[in-house]
């Protein structure tokens, strides 16, 4: 047993064990017991030889298994079975699932087990168990087949070059999708099950040599700790398993594109999907990685490096103009130019609240419009964020309840923030937005340079799994690191992974590629 299966190894199912009954109507009366008042558990029992003397029951759960499947391929071969009329069946009872396996029944897996818990929890899962009389096991047949959402392009990580695959809420199509892009037969999906009741599965993803081991150690053990009723969306393992809980800023990434979660694997991370959710886990994450959009790689190095600071500068608007706005008006008017501090008094001409509460009332309206967009459908979300956002903002300059200048601060900041390619990283900045603004109300510009040093010292102190939030910025590394950060440098200069995750394998790019060896080749060719 190697170093990771020892990792994922549990004893639990064997504490929990239960004994199948040998005896056919005891187990079925067992199985109505538990599943009392079930109406969608399917019972369907067979007799074979001339005298009957054995007894087959299939169990499954209607809507979970694919009943195309269960009735070509299960039903009917077990009923060609009951047919048989030899009277003599031992040989059958010796050798059944043999019999089963290799003569009867036409699927591509089969599995035997001997536990009564794994017989409830298999049918819960969409596969038909096949009970025997007289024998204390269960053949598992699998039959999973409910209906689904076809593979789409994810809404809220949307690219202009790039795939247009995303996640769906099904388990085994998401590891599908990142097995297409990783045809390495190291990268390893270990599975297990998280939730006393609900039992959601949960895939932990990895590339041997690649992942870091004291992160992936460090993972599994947090994914065992958790003792919960219902895990029914990622969201709440993200919660759990997180550093820091009292930070408002995500400290795992979520993501619906299986390119960027097989390029997080490539990096040396790890990837968590959780059946029922089309958003997966990725950890560790950094402050730098929540800055950068996968199409960050496909497009030259030039184009997503002035895209990349413009996103930086994006992040700074979006928390500091509204404080900066009120700090300058509040306390330090003599800071504008005379030309400028003329206009802003002329424009503010009759306006009865101070900066700070048109600010307040600015945003709240402005966060009030964006949370009634998502609710909305759709179509109707967009058109109420824009036009509520016009009509809005031209009744309350019009009414004389804030000034024209105030209401283009909170547009360029409502711009701002949706520069940002994390939805949940900008809501971190939306919301520490309003303590920049509590500062600057009370002490200007001081108090924002104290809430901009609280802040960093927060973010210093952050890690994600052991590894600086700040990485490769705090890092004790050389300019190397920097290459992927607000810059991206040419494709062909990256030629190593990040040191502060990978600790392994750290070459990507070979030593004998260099842009001099293709002019080379070329001269030579011609």
């Amino acid at each position: 047993m190697n170093y990771y299966e020892k990792l994922f190894k549990t004893n639990e199912d064997e504490i929990d064990k239960i004994d199948i009954p040998k005896n056919l109507d005891e187990s079925v009366k067992k199985l109505k017991g538990i599943l009392n008042n079930c109406d969608d558990i399917i019972y369907r029992e067979f007799n074979v030889g001339q005298n009957q003397k054995l007894r087959f029951s299939t169990v499954y759960a209607e809507g979970l298994a694919d009943k195309v499947l269960v009735n070509e391929y299960v039903l009917k071969n077990l009923m060609m079975l009951a047919r048989m009329t030899s009277p003599d069946v031992s040989s059958i009872k010796e050798k059944v699932y043999e019999l089963i396996k290799n003569g009867v029944l036409s699927v591509s897996d089969l599995k035997e087990i001997d536990d009564f818990n794994k017989v409830i929890e298999n049918i819960l899962t969409g596969e038909t168990v096949l009970l025997i009389d007289k024998w204390d096991k269960a053949i598992v047949i699998a039959s999973k087949g409910w209906p689904m959402r076809g593979i789409s392009e994810p809404e809220t990580d949307t690219v202009i070059r790039g795939s247009r695959e995303g996640f769906t809420e099904t388990l085994r199509v998401n590891t599908a999708l990142v097995r297409r892009r990783i045809r390495d037969p190291k990268l390893r999906i270990k599975q297990m099950q998280i939730g006393k009741r609900s039992k959601t599965d949960v895939a932990v993803l990895f590339i041997e040599g690649l992942a870091n081991e004291d992160i992936l150690k460090t993972l599994v053990y947090r994914l065992r700790a958790i003792d919960i009723d219902s895990i029914l969306e990622s969201g709440y393992i993200e919660q759990l398993i997180e550093d820091n809980w009292r930070s408002p800023f995500p400290q795992i990434q979520n993501t619906e594109r299986p390119e960027k979660v097989a390029g997080s694997l490539y990096e040396g991370k790890i990837a968590i999907i959780v059946d029922n959710t089309p958003f997966s886990l990725v950890v560790p994450t950094t402050f730098n990685t929540l800055l950068q959009a996968s199409e960050d790689y496909n497009q030259r190095f030039l184009i997503s490096s002035a895209i990349r600071i413009l996103r930086y500068l994006a992040m700074a608007i979006s928390v500091l103009l509204p404080a900066v706005y009120i700090a300058l008006l509040s306390y330090h008017p003599g800071m504008i130019p005379t030309e400028l501090a003329l206009y802003i008094a002329g424009n503010r001409d009759g306006v009865p609240f101070p900066s700070v509460v048109e600010a307040f009332m600015m945003e709240a309206a402005l966060e009030l419009l964006r949370e009634a967009g998502i609710r909305l459908p759709g179509p109707i979300g967009a058109t109420i964020g824009i036009v509520g956002g016009l009509v809005l903002g031209q009744a309350a300059v019009d009414a004389g309840i804030v000034s024209s200048l105030m209401v283009i601060v909170v547009a360029i900041t409502a711009i701002a923030a949706y520069s940002i390619p994390s939805y949940s990283f900008g809501i971190s900045f939306r919301l520490i937005r309003f303590a920049y603004m509590v500062a600057a109300a009370f002490l200007g510009l001081y108090g924002l340079m104290l809430a901009a040093l609280i802040t960093m010292i927060h973010l210093s102190n952050l890690k994600s799994f052991g590894i600086p939030y700040l990485a490769p910025f705090n890092y004790n590394m050389s300019l190397k690191e920097f290459k992927d950060t607000f810059i991206r440098v040419p494709l062909h200069k990256m030629k190593e992974r990040p040191k502060f995750i990978s600790k392994q394998d750290q070459d990507r790019l070979s030593n004998h590629y260099s842009r001099d060896s293709l002019k080379k080749g070329e001269d030579n060719s011609g």
